[in-house]
């Protein structure tokens, strides 16, 4: 499941956190990849749909909103539907997050290649 999402962040998160919290990072996948995504009430693509709008809403989560959104690009989420998921936000979480969260789609962006 990891692999689908995005493996090569994944195992950079692991590895850089190897010489100071090496169990953190193997809770860090093991509950939401190996729990949670792998639960049958929703595909991986609402699953990013769901994480994109989440950390977009928190507002404080750059880093992890480019892995998932680069993640959902893989999962066949389109660009278009991403800065629609990010523009909804706005409405509950506010104009800041949404601008941020749409200026972290636009890195992604830039870097994914199709």
């Amino acid at each position: 499941m990891l692999s689908e999402i995005d493996g090569t962040a994944g195992e950079k998160v692991v590895s850089s956190l190897a010489d100071i919290a090496p169990d953190f990072a193997q809770y860090l996948l093991e509950f939401p990849f190996g729990d949670i995504y792998s639960r049958p009430g929703l595909d991986v693509r609402a699953r990013e749909i769901a994480t994109i709008a989440a950390l977009t809403a928190m507002g404080t989560a750059t880093p992890q909103l480019k892995v998932h959104i680069a993640a959902g690009l893989n999962v066949g989420i389109t660009r278009d539907e991403i800065v629609e998921i990010v523009m909804q936000m706005a409405v509950y979480a506010g104009f800041p997050a949404a601008l941020n969260g749409l200026f972290a789609a636009k890195e992604v962006f830039q870097a994914h290649v199709d």
